[in-house]
């Protein structure tokens, strides 16, 4: 029995050694036994190299012996172009270094990453897309050909090696396993631009050639991997660290939900790697480590399995080895294929079973004993075989503990055909310092660690490990080197788990909402239920999911919970609202740059569920800010609801920025926020958000009250017009309400169009030109009483109340004159300006800055008549408002804004060159 050591600043839990039954010198081996991205193919090596075991210490369990090159090649390690016609590789996972970089390795080999990994979290892979610049994290390649990333953190990967792939993604939130307060860094390698400069000695330490260096995920800091092991482990997380909702402060009790329904990242509808892809003949396509093509003369290409499950799937590992290969030549060639580092002298090769065979016992189950040419008989040997483990009488195990302040990783212990589960916990608590515990209060649990969700299952007493260690094996050999066993106590957390249910009818009465959900909720179309049962939490979900009211599919979100009071006194965590349909779909982009630069908790996605999923998670923390992402439109809406939860919220005046993705964007013009995002540096984004200045800006609150018998009058009317709406920049009356609308009908016939703000102003100029000549004589189609007391109209074709000094993309209605009649117009005087518009002309030469419009009145108060339906416009949110009333008056408290502050944000330092690099590039196209 061993114990080891607990692990440093990197969060590995050990090194390694060569696995043992390694090939010393062999010219065959190798060559050419894989393609592009099939472990051993390394870079710059040609397919005729020979090797040879290099002198001196091994890596973490790296397979290392010396190629000859054949392209110019660069060190994985120090970065630099490897001079000469020899390097080192390692024959697993194409790690090449320089002979004299090999000692300094520390980067562990992918056959052993699973076992380093200090605490397993699952990631989350969106689309598939072209990546720019980026390498596989497990088989080390550039990602030429379509690949997939996680949407948390910087993990890139083939998708054919997506099942190897470790489940190191960031931990962003505490769930009952292995918790713990202080947060160290989190490294990822090959994430740099060429131009980054180490943390610790200042040399560069990032390349665009091979995936060199290491970049913490939170705190953005960069170095050598070998100069990461010097610095502090604790990170701090760098210049955003009043922004980022640290991890320890947010719990989520989520089980076997997976990590995409954890972040409300919607799951993608592309299949997985190898689902419904196989051909008629049930062969693979073509793809980074399962090319099956014609291979060179005098080799031939082997499908490898496996276990049952890959044999079910039809899921295979494609290997070509020499026609004349030597068995063991070829047994070690698919363990490399399946990243699995044990002694050789414990596996076989077994021929897979095909229709003619199935009744073949011998067929069927012979093993690979002789060269794959020619069998004995002259028979000729099967193409596809089973990689299976041969049985064992005992083996060591490693042993987990499940809470961290231990002192040591893990615990080693052999396991014989009487070990239990049970027994196992007797013999490891007293190696873990518990004995005086009673071994009832604690339980054998099994993890699979895959790279797409990580499994929990808790052991029952009398379950025979031998007997399961096989179950797993025959299963899958891949399973098996992504499970872990943990000693955790038997107590667990009482589970609470959140689910936000949207998409409710609104403004329906509580008694009318029981009838629907059996459960008390507000009038917003919204309901949180706190579920203490986790199998009825998820019993819950795929309900909701699947359910539809009155036509409407219901929206089911799984919410954290945010531990306030762990909150630092000068920690203001950011909670950022993104539109992506806005801003020709930019908003995908940077939906997935905040979640990595932040703490994909605080960043939801406005498509699914709205604001309201965010303001009940950051309901309970005492200050923060908000960022919207998105238009006008956007801006009003997470306002609207701000002011109707803000009695519910510990900070009811959060100041809110703005991020423009629209066509107008006025309100984040007269803020500063600028015309429109047009790509930069996200970082930079929020950098500004943290020095921008708080200001207050009006809100204004406009009653509708159509008169009904007038509704059926008119067909362009809208039969149930809204009652209320708020405002923050303006409303329109008559001509700049009927173009928006035109624009709106356009946009909703063809949204695929509309996917730049040069095209959507392009579409506004041609809607505005087919009005040219139209005449509404809007000045008699209304009344207008400001303050109580009515007001002559001019002859006009548009009315509008401006609260801000900007409209229309930019321009200034009311323009700079001075004018004794009224009061300078300020954004929080408590005042609206009344303005007219002859026509389209004259709205032209508004925003051309030749005229101003005409100045009518300042008030209050406002009360509008209309005598037929007119077109209507609030905030760029247009509908045609039957005859009535519409009332404007203040609504109440003053909105606090953030105004973006007018000297350059402070340099990130190298951070920010790190992560302005490493924005990802838009998906299925070249950044």
């Amino acid at each position: 029995m061993a114990a080891a050591a607990e692990p440093g600043a990197r969060g590995w839990l050990g090194g390694g050694s060569p696995r043992p039954g390694s090939p010393t010198s062999s010219p065959e081996l190798g060559a050419g036994s894989r393609s592009r991205s099939g472990p051993g193919s390394g870079p710059g090596s040609g397919p005729e190299r020979s090797g040879s075991r290099p002198p001196g210490p091994a890596a973490p369990s790296h397979s290392f012996r010396k190629v000859t090159l054949t392209k110019p090649t660069f060190c994985h390690l120090c970065s630099d172009f490897i001079w000469g016609l020899a390097g080192i590789l390692c024959d697993v996972c194409n790690f090449m270094s320089h002979e004299k970089c090999l000692k300094h390795v520390k980067t562990p080999c992918t056959s052993v990453a699973p076992s380093l990994v200090r605490v397993p979290v699952a990631h989350c892979f969106g689309p598939r897309g072209l990546y720019k610049r980026r390498f596989c994290s497990v088989c080390r390649k550039g990602l030429e050909a379509p690949g997939l990333r996680c949407e948390v953190c910087e993990l890139h990967v083939h998708p054919d090696c997506v099942p190897f792939a470790c489940s190191d993604c960031r931990q962003c939130h505490q769930d009952g396993h292995r918790d713990h307060d202080a947060h160290l860094h989190h490294w990822r390698e090959g994430t740099l631009p060429s131009g980054a400069r180490c943390e610790l000695c200042r040399k560069t330490c990032g390349s665009s050639d091979v995936p060199a260096g290491v970049r913490c995920e939170w705190c953005g800091i960069q170095a050598h991997s070998v100069c990461s092991a010097a610095l502090a482990p604790e990170c701090t997380f760098g210049r955003l660290r009043t922004l980022v909702l640290p991890p320890a402060c947010v719990r989520l009790l989520s089980r076997n939900f997976s990590k995409m329904h954890c972040f409300r990242i919607p799951e993608s509808a592309a299949p997985e790697p190898g689902d419904g892809e196989d051909s008629a003949d049930g062969s693979v396509p073509a793809g980074p480590g399962r090319e099956v093509g014609t291979p060179e003369s005098g080799k031939q290409t082997l499908k490898i399995f496996d276990g049952s499950d890959a044999m079910q799937r039809n899921h295979f590992r494609a290997v070509t080895v020499p026609r004349l290969a030597r068995s063991q030549e070829v047994l070690e060639a698919a363990l490399r294929a399946y990243y699995i580092s044990e002694d050789p002298q414990g596996f076989q090769l077994q021929a897979l079973p095909t229709p003619v065979q199935l009744g073949d016992t011998a067929a069927a189950g012979r093993v690979w004993s002789a060269g794959p040419a020619e069998e004995e008989g002259g028979r000729a040997a099967p193409e596809a075989w089973v990689l299976r483990a041969l049985p064992r009488t005992q083996e060591i195990l490693k042993i987990y503990p499940a809470w961290l302040k231990v002192g040591v990783a893990y615990v080693s212990i052999r396991v014989t055909p009487q070990s239990t589960a049970r027994s196992v916990v007797l013999e490891v608590l007293p190696l873990l310092g518990r004995q005086a515990e009673g071994a009832e209060g604690f339980q054998l649990v099994e993890v699979l660690m895959g790279s797409r969700q990580v499994q929990r299952t808790v052991l029952a007493d009398e379950e025979p490990l031998l007997d399961r260690l096989r179950e797993i094996r025959q299963t899958s050999l891949r399973q098996m080197s992504q499970t872990r066993f943990y000693v955790a106590e038997s107590r667990v957390p009482a589970p609470r788990v959140s689910l936000f249910v949207g998409g409710l009818p609104p403004g329906l009465s509580p008694q009318e909402y029981r009838r629907l959900l059996d459960e008390a909720v507000t009038s917003k179309g919204a309901v949180v239920l706190d579920v203490a049962c986790f199998a009825e939490a998820e019993r819950l979900y795929m309900l909701i999911r699947d359910t539809a009211v009155r036509g409407r599919p219901l929206t089911a979100l799984v919410l954290p919970e945010v531990l306030h009071t762990k909150l630092a006194p000068d920690c203001r965590p950011l909670l950022v609202f993104v539109n992506p349909r806005s801003g020709g779909l930019k908003g995908r982009d940077l939906l997935c740059s905040f979640r990595k630069l932040l703490n994909p908790h605080q960043v939801f996605e406005l498509t699914n569920g709205g604001p309201l999923p965010g303001f009940h998670v950051f309901s309970r923390v005492p200050c923060f800010r908000v960022l919207v992402c998105g238009g006008d439109g956007t801006v009003g809406w997470v306002l609207a609801a701000l002011e109707d939860l803000r009695h519910h919220l510990a900070c009811p005046e959060p100041a809110v920025a703005i991020l423009p993705l629209g066509t107008g964007n006025d309100l984040g013009r007269v803020l500063r926020w600028g015309a429109g995002y047009s790509g930069e540096d996200p970082l930079s984004v929020l950098l500004s958000v943290d020095e921008a200045d708080a200001v207050l800006v009006d809100r204004w609150t406009i009653l509708l009250d159509a008169h009904e018998s007038a509704c059926g009058e008119d067909s362009e009317a809208d039969a149930e017009p809204p009652k209320i709406v708020q405002m923050s920049n303006y409303c329109g009356i008559g001509i700049d309400a009927e173009l928006s609308l035109d624009f709106h009908q356009a946009r909703e016939e063809e949204p695929g169009k509309f996917t730049s703000r040069f095209h959507n102003k392009g579409v506004y100029v041609r809607v505005g030109l087919q009005k040219i000549s139209h005449s509404r004589s809007l000045h008699r189609a209304l009344r207008l009483q400001v303050e109580q007391q009515e007001v002559e109209l001019p002859s006009i074709e548009g009315l509008i109340f401006i609260n801000i000094p900007s409209w229309g993309s930019g321009a200034d209605l009311w323009g700079s004159d001075s004018d004794s009649r009224f009061e300078k117009p300020r954004m929080d005087d408590g005042l609206l300006e009344v303005v007219g518009v002859t026509g389209v002309v004259h709205m032209g030469q508004v925003q051309s800055g030749l005229r101003s419009g005409i100045r009518i009145a300042q008030g209050s108060y406002f009360r509008v008549t209309l005598l037929k339906a007119t077109p209507v416009q609030v905030d760029g949110e247009p509908w045609v408002q039957a005859p009535g009333h519409l009332i404007i008056s203040a609504a109440g408290p003053k909105v606090h804004m953030l105004r973006k502050a007018k000297q350059k944000p402070r340099k990130a330092g190298p951070a920010k060159d790190a992560r302005a690099d490493g924005a990802p590039a838009p998906e299925g196209d070249p950044k």
